[in-house]
């Protein structure tokens, strides 16, 4: 990530400027410089960059970029910075993301060449094509806004920007290889047959559709573009030398060529010796194709792709055939040329490997001739998604009447609060193929939104979440200790959880108050010397019956909180099961059912426990803001596996009404019937896909700004659910309401998910309030 400091260093002996000419010709031309006429004039130049040489320059207050032709001796045709003016100049004032162009001058006596001024843009530039510095859910959001970006840049209309002159147009791939060919002749510091060889398979195959006439960059990578300081938004696209009109495929096959790096060839700014597309969060490249063809309303698959990428990489060897060529004259602008003499020969080999292979679109995984969906899973999301399904298929599903079989056989036992012997055998077994603690990005390297559609399928199965160690309350209880956690409570809870070594539960809500309202809690966190002192009722501590709870995460009213501010005077503490004074009362059932295989959900009372002061989380006053931090991603996961169970209904459902016959025809044949079918097949799809907004928003904003998209699924999904249900039970008649299948339980369940973490009306409230107030802002900004 770049910045002023880092990116940039003292001004290279060799590229020079006349300070004071060039001091007096801004104040004379430049609007707005001159505010500060004795400030004195900073200039430094840009690190990066093997072409126009480019400069931060900074007067007063007012930042600004420059960029000029490199001195001596240039190849015919290179270098045209009147012409990057000139783009700049027709984008910016199309709303497209380019910094504003501000003055030309062809005057090479000024700084010894011709140069343009732009705005400075203040924001993020990525040198490494990784991106370590930022999370897997912001990566795949970065190139998500790139491939938009591009997008959107093909979809101009030349003539609408008046720059049906700026490009030869027409011919422009068979342009491209005598070009570059011509540029590797003039360049060259030995023969390459490999180039040679390229060359001339690129000028046999020459695409047919070689006629398109679209605005194209031409060098469009990563680290040319400049995203917002915080937000995973493209504000400025960067170093329009090699733009023309063109074939766009040209650009986009450009921009894929990380995907198809050759193993042995360093690739520019990589920081790992991973592929690209193995880094957690790079999407996958079907999925980035298919955001391109839907912005651009494209059929795939894309014809001749096999060429526009063999010619990228011959384009590639070219340029840094030309920058090694500059570098032995001393007229490289960036600081690293020398190298690149070494990449010619291997970039040419990749591109006559990528002929060989014959590859096309269709052969990428999952590539179809639809544009693709509208929230993507990372290729490791992908990877990881078909391998739980598979693991489901193959060893889960056959568990499933083992698991009833036992719990029916236990009802009325104490056994009923253990696990089946296969429950273990199934976590290890998970645990072996890496499907474990999926739920935690910084442990999975999974987004929200690759983790959201693990859960779908986790849902439809009862025990499922717990084989790959994704069951609530756990999963909150690992997400609090892992954001908030001191070193010392993660060692000694948070670690034994996610190896599955405990389980836990979480004490909120209680018995004797309206805990719709979460700041009505009154049991008490007293500090007492180096302990604190707990004393009060919680009910509904899901999983406190399983054998393995050893430990909670309580929140009470922290007494002496110095703040008057009911939602800074709660706390979150850790209490071990085994603490003297902890008395786990009695199983509450729901709607008859106590949820055994979960671990139940008990009444829990604290009466003088006594726990370590440094058992409490975060700090005094904390507990509604370590609240906040773990529902966000807990009620995605509870939304999707609702989804999961809703399909499972619906599932359950349509094979009941093609198996049953009433009133002489197949209970799918009556009308009523059939709509409820359609209707819930409508209702699944509507909450997924606001749930996987949700959880994109998440990803890329984080839970704070996502919190209306949280309330509305927290509204929207269980109702659904629901509903679907419902309609099941009714289709199924009275073996609906009955033990003999699972909709029962699933209603009772799902129904619970109404109140849980907050009742409908709460959300709806707070919904509510969140939308006058957005209305409000658009109303003000129109005015």
């Amino acid at each position: 990530m770049a910045d002023e400091e880092l990116d940039t260093s003292e001004v290279r002996a060799n590229h020079k400027l006349d300070e004071a000419r060039l001091d007096v010709y801004l104040s004379n031309h430049l609007p707005g410089y001159s505010a500060a006429p004795s400030a004195r004039l900073l200039i430094r130049q840009y690190r990066s960059g093997q072409s126009n040489a480019t400069y931060f320059i900074k007067k007063g207050t007012n930042k600004y970029v420059l960029r000029k032709k490199p001195h001596g001796p240039l190849l015919p045709g290179a270098h045209r910075v009147d012409r990057e003016y000139q783009v700049e100049q027709a984008l910016h004032a199309a709303g497209f993301p380019v910094p504003k162009p501000l003055l030309y001058c062809n005057d090479a006596s000024v700084v010894g060449a011709e140069f343009y001024v732009m705005q400075h843009v203040q924001g993020r530039i990525f040198r490494d094509l990784n991106l370590p510095e930022v999370t897997p859910a912001e990566r795949s959001a970065l190139y998500v806004a790139l491939t938009e970006s591009l997008a959107w840049l093909h979809s101009f209309d030349i003539r609408a920007l008046n720059l049906t002159s700026y490009g030869k147009g027409k011919g422009y791939c068979q342009r491209q290889v005598v070009n570059w060919r011509k540029q590797y002749e003039r360049s060259k510091h030995r023969d390459i047959p490999e180039m040679n060889q390229l060359a001339q398979w690129l000028m046999d195959n020459i695409p047919s559709s070689d006629n398109e006439e679209r605005l194209i960059h031409g060098d469009f990578r990563i680290d040319n573009v400049i995203f917002h300081p915080t937000e995973a938004r493209v504000i400025a696209i960067l170093d329009w030398e090699l733009s023309t009109i063109g074939h766009p495929m040209s650009d986009l096959a450009y921009f894929f060529m990380p995907y198809f790096w050759p193993s042995d060839v360093p690739l520019f700014g990589q920081s790992s010796d991973r592929r690209f597309s193995e880094i957690a969060g790079v999407p996958a490249i079907k999925d980035l194709i298919n955001i391109y063809s839907k912005c651009r309303s494209l059929s795939l698959p894309i014809p001749d792709w096999n060429f526009h990428l063999a010619l990228s990489f011959f384009k590639l060897a070219g340029i840094s055939q030309g920058i090694h060529a500059r570098y032995l004259i001393g007229n490289a602008s960036g600081a690293d040329a020398s190298s690149f003499g070494d990449v010619v020969k291997p970039l040419a080999e990749a591109g006559l490997a990528i002929i060989e292979r014959g590859t096309k679109t269709q052969s990428l995984p999952g590539v179809s001739g639809h544009p693709g969906d509208l929230f993507l899973q990372s290729a490791k999301g992908q990877s990881v998604l078909e391998r739980v399904k598979k693991f489901i298929q193959q060893h889960i599903y056959p568990a499933q009447q083992e698991f009833l079989e036992y719990y029916i056989k236990h009802e009325n036992s104490p056994v009923r609060w253990t696990k089946p012997l296969v429950m273990e055998k199934l976590k290890e077994k998970a645990k072996s193929e890496g499907l474990w603690n999926l739920f935690l990005p910084a442990i999975s390297g999974l987004t929200q939104t690759d983790y959201a559609f693990i859960a779908e399928e986790t849902g439809k199965v009862f025990f499922a979440p717990e084989v790959f160690n994704c069951q609530a309350p756990d999963t909150g209880n690992m997400e609090v200790l892992h954001m908030y956690g001191t070193e010392e409570q993660k060692k000694k809870w948070l670690e034994p959880l996610l190896a599955g070594q405990i389980q836990s539960c979480f004490c909120m809500t209680e018995p004797d108050v309206a805990s719709s309202d979460a700041t009505n809690m009154e049991c008490s966190i007293r500090r007492d010397g180096d302990s604190y002192v707990i004393n009060g009722k919680k009910w509904w501590s899901s999983g406190a019956g399983n054998q393995s709870c050893k430990v909670a995460i309580l929140m009470g009213k922290t007494e002496n909180a110095s703040s008057s501010s009911r939602y800074t005077q709660h706390s979150m503490i850790i209490v071990p099961m085994d603490t003297k004074g902890v008395d786990v009362v009695r199983a509450v059932k729901v709607f008859g059912y106590e949820d055994t295989h979960h671990g139940g959900h008990f009444e829990v009372h604290f009466n003088d426990v006594r726990v370590p002061v440094s058992n409490l989380i975060l700090g005094e006053g904390r507990g509604f803001e370590i609240a906040q931090g773990r529902l966000g991603p807990g009620r995605i996961h509870h939304c999707m596996r609702s989804i999961g169970a809703a399909e499972s209904a619906l599932q359950l459902m349509c094979a009941r009404a093609a198996q049953r016959t009433t009133f002489g025809k197949k209970l799918y044949q009556h009308e009523v019937v059939a709509h409820w079918i359609a209707e819930s097949r409508i209702a699944i799809e509507q909450a997924r896909l606001l749930t996987l907004k949700a959880a994109k928003s998440i990803d890329t904003v984080g839970s704070a700004r996502a919190r209306k998209e949280i309330a509305m699924i927290k509204v929207v999904a269980p109702r659904m659910a629901c509903a679907v249900v419902d309609r099941a039970i009714q289709v199924f008649g009275g073996a609906g309401v009955s033990p003999d299948f699972p909709l029962a339980f699933m209603y009772a369940a799902l129904r619970t998910l109404q109140i849980a973490d907050g009742p409908d009306e709460v959300h709806l409230s707070a919904i509510a309030k969140m939308e006058l107030l957005d209305q409000s802002k658009r109303l003000s900004a129109k005015i």
